[in-house]
């Protein structure tokens, strides 16, 4: 990168906003338009599929083999343009008399429906490629409808950058397009700042978890990062704190390579007893009655309040991390593994179910998966490296001393001894120590482990974009990728 250009990033900016009534009702107003937008362009596309697999078939009974009938196939599935141009000719307009599938659209933002048709977009591309063997990780289901009351309530607005909509008046309110002025409970001097660094807002998302509106404004800003206009360096006091190795846990939720150990604070078990009484009342109500609602509204709020302080938590702790050490060393750990569940089968029950159900609900509270997501991004922030050391390193049986490996080590033991150099330490800091010398630095923005190449290298590394071998000539996975947005399995509607 040359030395006049500066680098520029994408960061969101989260408020909390404090709406009056007539506001509550408008939002909540855009997110009904967002998501029926959604199931209108859903429902578009699953229309489209059905129609398309059905003149696939009539070809395949002509004679022609389902890769010519596919090839020859003329119904395709719109994308966001052919679903908007649609939408546009059947939407209608109270103003004018006219009737249509949503007549009321001049009560919100069109902002609102374009997003949603997006997201449509984007939900239905992650489940081709998933099919396909184009997207790595789990196997991503078809996109469902979204219903009120059990999705979460969400819409994302946009404007012209040269023409801004969505800005800030003074440092506690936040004007966007059909919303107009709403107060925030926070401070908005931070975006304030990014704006006057030469950050220009994108897009802001509002979304509702508990009782509470959010709006999260994406700015793409300059990135004044140290170094980063050359390299990825971290700055003097990083360096010379060096890097530090991280294993998180149930015990501690996180021990140093340092020696210092991060208290666990439990938050589930703190709001255990206050969560059990109000599901508790939920579930002894009525369905479709007042006192049912005021019930589960009630338990959406206490969930969402111990989210907030279990990510608030995590969020000190990550920043913490990644703007005192050059380097910071975590573990692969497989958290969907590890919380797996131990009831076994009919057959061959599990044992200890019960203690193995607390455990999992331990480790879900610690949250592993989101620390080390919050470090990946941050590390590119604050100009440290992230690593990651191999999942199936033996940290905790091997000595940081001396390297002595034991062939067993109970959880219940909490101190480490060595019998070969006579180190006493605690367990979890003996492994930090060791996730540290092991863990291999991770690409900046890329999230993947590098070897010494520069390749990516396992666990890391991201599938090929072919089909998965294990699915290849099983019914209803053919070995070849299918064309378009022709789904590998298609049911065959009567």
């Amino acid at each position: 990168m040359s030395s006049g250009t500066t680098a520029r990033r994408m960061r969101a900016y989260r408020f909390t906003l404090d709406p009056t009534r007539t506001q509550l009702d408008t939002l909540a107003q855009h997110a009904g338009a967002a998501r029926w937008a959604y199931n209108h362009a859903l429902a578009t596309k699953l229309d489209a599929l059905r129609r398309r697999q059905l003149q696939i078939d009539e070809l395949v009974t002509l004679g022609l083999t389902e890769q010519q009938a596919r090839r020859d196939a003329t119904v395709t599935v719109p994308s966001k343009p052919q679903v908007q141009k649609r939408w546009n000719q059947l939407k209608g307009d109270t103003t004018r008399g006219g009737d249509g599938i949503c007549p009321w659209w001049r009560a919100v933002s069109t902002y609102a429906f374009q997003s949603a048709f997006l997201d449509a977009d984007r939900a239905w591309k992650n489940w081709m490629d998933s099919l396909t063997g184009k997207r790595a990780g789990r196997r991503v289901g078809a996109p469902r409808f979204k219903k009120k009351g059990r999705c979460r309530d969400s819409f994302r607005l946009h404007h012209a950058v040269n023409d801004p909509t969505i800005r800030l008046e003074g440092y506690r309110r936040l004007r966007m397009p059909r919303l107009g002025s709403i107060r925030l409970h926070d401070s908005g001097k931070r975006l304030a700042r990014a704006l006057a660094r030469g950050g220009r807002v994108q897009s802001v998302t509002v979304s509702r978890g508990g009782h509470r509106w959010y709006a999260s404004v994406l700015v793409d800003e300059p990135d004044h990062t140290p170094g980063r206009e050359t390299q990825h360096r971290p700055s003097r006091a990083q360096h010379t704190a060096g890097g530090v190795g991280v294993d998180v846990g149930v015990h501690h939720l996180a021990a140093l390579s340092t020696g210092e150990t991060l208290d666990n604070p439990r938050h589930l078990h703190h709001a255990h007893t206050r969560l059990v009484k109000a599901q508790r009342a939920l579930a002894r109500t009525q369905k479709g009655s007042h006192r049912r609602r005021r019930a589960a509204e009630r338990v959406g709020r206490l969930h969402h309040q111990l989210a907030e302080r279990r990510a608030s938590h995590l969020h000190t702790i990550t920043k913490r991390l990644a703007t005192q050490h050059a380097l910071v060393a975590v573990e692969d750990l497989n958290v969907q593994g590890m919380t797996r569940t131990a009831r076994g089968t009919l057959t061959q029950p599990g044992r200890n179910v019960r203690a193995k159900a607390g455990l999992n609900r331990a480790i879900l509270d610690a949250a592993p998966g989101e620390l080390r997501r919050q470090l990946e991004y941050k590390a590119s922030w604050y100009g440290s490296t992230l690593a990651v050391c191999d999942r199936w390193a033996p940290t905790s049986k091997t000595c940081s001393t001396c390297g002595t490996v034991k062939t067993k080590l109970p959880l219940s033991t909490r101190v480490y001894r060595c019998d070969t150099c006579g180190m006493v330490c605690d367990r979890d800091i003996n492994a930090a120590r060791n996730i540290l010398k092991d863990a291999d630095p991770v690409a900046p923005g890329r999230g993947e482990t590098l070897n010494a190449c520069g390749g990516p290298v396992s666990p890391s590394a991201p599938h090929a974009p072919t089909a998965r071998p294990s699915e290849a000539g099983r019914p209803g996975h053919p070995a070849r990728s299918p064309r378009g947005n022709d789904p590998p399995s298609t049911p065959k509607t009567e």
